[in-house]
């Protein structure tokens, strides 16, 4: 008999197989002692399997490139972690083999960050899985990962390690469906890269019995169970309906009555150029510059190098708009070169523009290779700083672009309350604002983008989420200026019809989401946009919100 799970859809599609689990997690090494004159080759077994583990998640991340490679090299910077490895090495001398070394200093470091704030708790899946990954190899039993089938399949699992998500492979997995994460996790946001159909936060999801046949939307977060013949041909009729729409809208992003919506592509560096042309991106609206930095968690990349990545970027938009975000460290996001190391609570400390102003020779540098990397071309630079709390802020930015010699639009992004509470003030400084949904989901709501117990509160449609970001947009309209949204609420292609009705004036997103939201812009005036809007801020939940705007937009 049929029945209905409902999660959160985070990647477009609809995908119906049979389920197949992620491989089982390593278990627990046994507790051995090991003889002192045996533990200099344990901790050369140690080292070796720590640097293979890094190694391999590098690779996977070349492979993959994009999104997948800077969560991939930040994951390959916890297993080189120089801590852990002095823990590692310590817990040897006193007996320990090195496997049981490795999960003790692991899960050492885990209670740590899990009691470190919800942003850092919420990086403790990615460590698990460096950790499982070290211990399998040190115990020569098999990865955890995706299963080995000849045949498509729907992937369930607790969660998605990135390692896993980033090479799916999607002419054999359908679609997945998570037990934990969120709409802006990790997973979530490699999910739509890859346009594979997914749902995730479904509690209950790992009880399914493997071979089941399940249909997932995810696009409404829906999971049918043993789907009906008659379930079957309605999601079909959308599917189909989908494709259609697709295929009709070509051409800049623009509401039926010609209303323009510039839509722009995130990208994470020269490798996703490729994806975002052929999509049709009108530009870039989020240029993360981070993964030039993290080669080398030690030192910033050199001047030359950053001229070159940044050239590549800037050539392939000839009179396009190119908004580069300034490196945003910090958090989940630690350099040692940059970022302090004994922070309490990292997400709410010194990271984004607070770490560069206080290393100033780090920004200026990058300021002046974007400048110089923009010299001569005809593009439209424009250059923003993230984690901007005020007018403070944005003038400190504004000045350190001015003494760098950058022609470029100068902006802020607004993903703190502070910022959209008193965007006007900040438009004194700088010229437009972006919008970062993710982090501003997350700080006004102290719910983690990576904690799936608490994904309803990270979820875009949250009505006081939807007030701040008109607040930004009035505040730009009333000052003649910009106001974008560069985080993952713009990859919805309902939410984006909304957003244009609360005065966004651009949208950017993933490559594999440019087609969807074009097609929803095209089918409904900026009336019905507006209506949609004030039908959403209206509801006192998200679900209520999405289903005010879905009944306007609809006609129903």
């Amino acid at each position: 008999m049929e029945t209905t799970l409902q999660g959160v859809g985070v990647s477009h599609g609809v995908a119906i197989g049979e389920v197949r689990r992620m491989g089982t997690a390593v278990l627990e090494p046994p507790a051995k002692s090991v003889p002192a004159q045996e533990a200099p080759r344990e901790q050369e077994r140690a080292r070796q399997a720590v640097e293979a583990v890094a190694a391999d998640l590098l690779a996977r991340g070349n492979l993959a490139g994009g999104e997948a490679q800077a969560v991939l090299e930040a994951q390959a910077l916890m297993a080189r972690d120089p801590e852990l490895a002095a823990d590692v090495n310590r817990r040897i001398n006193v007996g320990s083999s090195a496997e049981r070394a490795v999960y003790d200093a692991f899960a050492s470091y885990r209670e740590l960050l899990a009691g470190a704030g919800e942003y850092m708790a919420g990086r403790v899946a990615d460590l698990d899985d460096v950790r499982n990954r070290i211990v399998a190899r040190l115990l020569g039993v098999p990865m955890p990962g995706v299963p080995d089938s000849d045949e498509p399949y729907v992937l369930l699992a607790r969660d998605l390690a990135p390692a896993d998500t980033a090479l799916l492979d999607p002419s054999l997995v359908l679609g997945f469906v998570t037990e934990e994460g969120g709409p802006t996790s990790h997973s979530a946001i490699l999910a739509r890269a890859l346009g594979v159909p997914a749902v995730v936060a479904l509690a209950g999801a790992v009880e399914l019995a493997e071979g089941t046949v399940v249909a997932v939307d995810g696009s409404t977060g829906e999971v049918f169970v043993a789907p009906s013949a008659e379930r079957r041909a309605e999601l079909a009729r959308r599917a189909e309906e989908r494709r259609v729409a697709l295929a009709a809208a070509t051409g800049p992003g623009a509401t039926s009555d010609g209303h323009k919506v510039p839509l722009l592509a995130n990208i994470g560096g020269p490798g996703d150029l490729p994806a975002v042309l052929e999509a049709g991106a009108e530009g870039v609206g989020l240029f993360r510059t981070e993964f030039l930095f993290l080669d080398d968690a030690a030192a910033a990349p050199s001047k030359d190098k950053q001229i070159a990545a940044y050239r590549e970027v800037l050539e392939a938009f000839p009179g396009g708009r190119v908004v580069v975000r300034v490196l945003d460290a910090g958090a989940d996001k630690p350099l040692g070169f940059l970022t302090p190391a004994d922070e309490p609570n990292p997400a709410l400390g010194v990271r984004g523009l607070r770490s560069l102003l206080d290393h100033p020779e780090v920004l200026r540098t990058q300021l002046e290779a974007l400048a110089e990397a923009a010299r001569g071309l005809p593009v439209y630079l424009a250059v923003m700083a993230p984690m901007v709390a005020d007018r403070q802020d944005a003038a400190a930015f504004a000045e350190a672009c001015r003494e760098a010699g950058l022609r470029a639009k100068f902006g802020a992004m607004v993903e703190i309350p502070s910022a959209a509470l008193r965007a006007r003030s900040i438009l004194q400084e700088v010229e437009f604002l972006s919008l970062g949904t993710n982090d501003l989901a997350q700080y006004t709501f102290a719910a983690d983008r990576q904690v799936g117990s608490v994904a309803r509160l990270q979820d875009p449609w949250q009505p006081a989420l939807l007030d701040l970001i008109a607040l930004a947009a009035e505040a730009a309209r009333a000052e003649g200026k910009s106001c974008g949204v560069c985080g993952e609420a713009a990859s919805d292609p309902l939410l984006a019809c909304v957003l244009t009705g609360l005065g966004v004036t651009s949208l950017s997103m993933g490559a594999a989401a440019l087609a969807y939201v074009r097609a929803a812009l095209a089918g409904h005036t900026l009336a019905q946009c507006e209506r949609a809007a004030a039908a959403a801020r209206a509801a006192d939940s998200a679900a209520d919100a999405r289903r005010a705007a879905r009944t306007v937009l609809s006609g129903e």
